[in-house]
């Protein structure tokens, strides 16, 4: 759930959910670094150009050895677990993804390719039924001493695949379609059967956890709280100080693969605003640029280079299922009733990356398949809204006022975190003026922003309230936010909204091998969560950062994953 900085996160390709509200901006996970020569002075960094990656890419031997990164957090983490449906914050998962295996790196073009560090390879032997065979590399292992093995796969499975709601998973997607995880041929190879085909399965496992820590319902939902019992990755956990709000990632010396170059990564939770004044007294490496506020002041710092790509990164209003907004009316006036090319104007303002206006729930402008299915339901039409609302039985009471039904006011809370960026605000202000030309009354309650996800989204109790979700890739990763909430584990639907219809499609889409036909049902499917009322997308945000000028295999990644043992500073 990333607030800004939170990185990217999903269930497949673990994407994180990006908590829009504390920051409305850029992927930042990690990118600090000491080694920054201080802020000031009065060279202007150029307007960023938007582009695969901008992560000014090094050869090792060019980058030194040590250092420190500083990095910005939004807030604390307190649930460590990926897979668990309170571990989807964007920075946990990315500093899970440096401490335990990632069996494959996606590359700049979204293409999965195989860490050897884990995998000698890894192949479709199979179609029918769909059987893929991993072969481990012998030296992987955990930080107890055991190997990884198939126990570790089928741990995650287990826990995954919805068979036993006890274990609160964030997403079954593409679990929920293994029949069967074993050994192969011997210790260190891994045969994994479908049930039923899965196309993407080279974002399952992503990362790997180990058997030991999540074996049992108990183990996987509260093992993992404010601590990492076992890892196997590049990186350990070094110190976490939740008074200071501090926490640090070193390289583990028991690590089997080339050493990491940087000594420590450092994060320490900040607010937006505090962000961009800490980078500019030089006390982080990486801020976000992607507001005006921001980027205005941090292109004029002489020791700060501004990149910018294109990720898979959306900015959205969902909508709750409470009160008035059970009505699928309702819903549906909310998203007529918003102009969305204004609302981005009100995010773009300042900014010197035009935002793209985004009518796909799946797939982001820049992607093979993508195609605005908003229909009337993202179209302005304030007309249109009214009528929905009085068809709904809420009629009108004059120019400025709420409506009513059955002496009741159509009022909707706008929840926001105390310490979001002023275009946040700003977003939800907006917002709130043009749902009230409809009747409808929106009060913004700003409320504590370790309070938000926990006492808010995740527990539904919102009307209204704004998001990013990152990097969704491949597209089954984001069926979470969409699929049909079981008993009280509502995956990542934290607006507890969907049908039998689209549950249907996005497990046709999530089955079938044929890309193009796979793709067709994504959008059949984003068609019914539009006409549902579920999420108002508004634009595909792009990441525009400050870094520390000599930070290098850092930066904005776009699609890629970030290999930080490449991550240092330029000698």
């Amino acid at each position: 759930m990333a607030v800004v900085a939170p990185g990217r996160r999903s269930s497949g390709r673990r994407i994180p959910r990006a908590l829009f509200a504390a920051t409305a901006c850029a992927l930042l996970v990690a990118g600090c670094g000491s080694g920054g020569s201080g802020a000031g002075g009065t060279a202007t960094s150029a307007a960023p150009a938007l582009s695969a990656t901008d992560t000014n890419p090094q050869p090792l031997s060019d980058v030194r050895d040590g250092g420190e990164l500083r990095l910005p957090l939004q807030q604390w983490i307190s649930q460590w677990n990926p897979y668990q449906v309170d571990g989807t914050y964007g920075d946990s998962v990315e500093i899970m993804k440096m401490v335990e295996p990632m069996l494959f790196r996606v590359d700049a073009s979204g293409v999965y390719q195989p860490v050897p560090e884990y995998l000698e390879s890894a192949k479709l032997v199979s179609t029918s039924p769909q059987v893929v065979d991993y072969k481990l590399n012998p030296k992987a292992k955990w930080s107890d001493g055991k190997a990884l093995s198939y126990l570790d796969f089928k741990a995650v499975w287990q826990a995954d695949n919805g068979q036993n709601p006890a274990y609160d998973a964030a997403s079954n997607a593409g679990y929920d379609q293994i029949g069967d995880v074993s050994q192969g041929a011997d210790p260190t190879e891994v045969r994994v059967t479908f049930s039923t085909p899965y196309a993407d399965w080279q974002s399952l496992f992503y990362p790997l956890l180990p058997a030991a820590g999540i074996a049992t319902p108990d183990e996987f939902n509260k093992g993992w709280i404010e601590r990492i019992p076992i890892t196997g990755g590049a990186f350990k956990l070094g110190t976490t100080d939740k008074t200071a709000q501090t926490i640090t990632v070193v390289p583990d010396p028991a690590w089997w693969g080339t050493r990491p170059k940087l000594d420590k990564f450092t994060y320490r939770v900040l607010s937006q605003d505090a962000i961009t004044q800490a980078f500019l007294n030089n006390e982080i490496d990486e801020a976000s640029a992607g507001r005006a506020d921001a980027y205005s002041q941090l292109k004029g710092d002489s020791d700060a280079v501004i990149r910018s790509a294109s990720p898979w990164d959306d900015v959205h209003i969902s909508l709750g299922s409470n009160g008035p907004l059970a009505d699928q009316r309702v819903r549906q006036a909310i998203g007529e009733a918003l102009d969305r090319q204004a609302l981005i104007k009100v995010m773009n303002a300042g900014v010197p990356v035009q935002f793209k206006e985004l009518g796909n729930h799946f797939l982001m402008t820049n992607q093979v398949g993508y195609q605005d299915n908003s229909g009337p339901w993202g179209a302005y039409d304030l007309a249109s809204a009214k009528q929905l609302l009085t068809a709904a039985g809420w009629q009108e009471a004059g120019a400025g006022q709420s409506r009513t039904k059955d002496g009741q006011k159509l009022e909707l809370h706008f929840v926001v975190g105390q310490g979001s960026a002023q275009s946040t605000f700003d977003l939800a202000t907006a917002t709130q003026n043009m749902l009230l030309q409809a009747g409808i009354k929106v009060d913004v309650d700003r409320v504590p922003d370790n309070d938000l996800d926990d006492k808010y989204i995740n527990t539904g109790n919102f009307d209204l309230a704004t998001w990013r979700n990152t990097g969704s890739f491949p597209p089954s990763t984001a069926i979470p936010y969409y699929q049909e909430p079981v008993g009280n584990n509502v995956f990542e639907n934290y607006s507890r909204l969907s049908t039998p219809e689209i549950d249907s499609l996005l497990k046709q889409a999530a089955s079938t091998l044929d890309q193009a036909q796979s793709l067709k049902l994504y959008n059949e499917a984003d068609a019914k969560i539009w006409e549902l009322g579920h999420t108002i997308e508004l634009y595909q945000r792009p990441g525009i950062a400050a870094f520390r000028k000599g930070l290098a295999n850092y930066g904005e990644s776009g699609l890629a994953d970030t290999d930080y043992t490449t991550v240092g500073w330029q000698k």
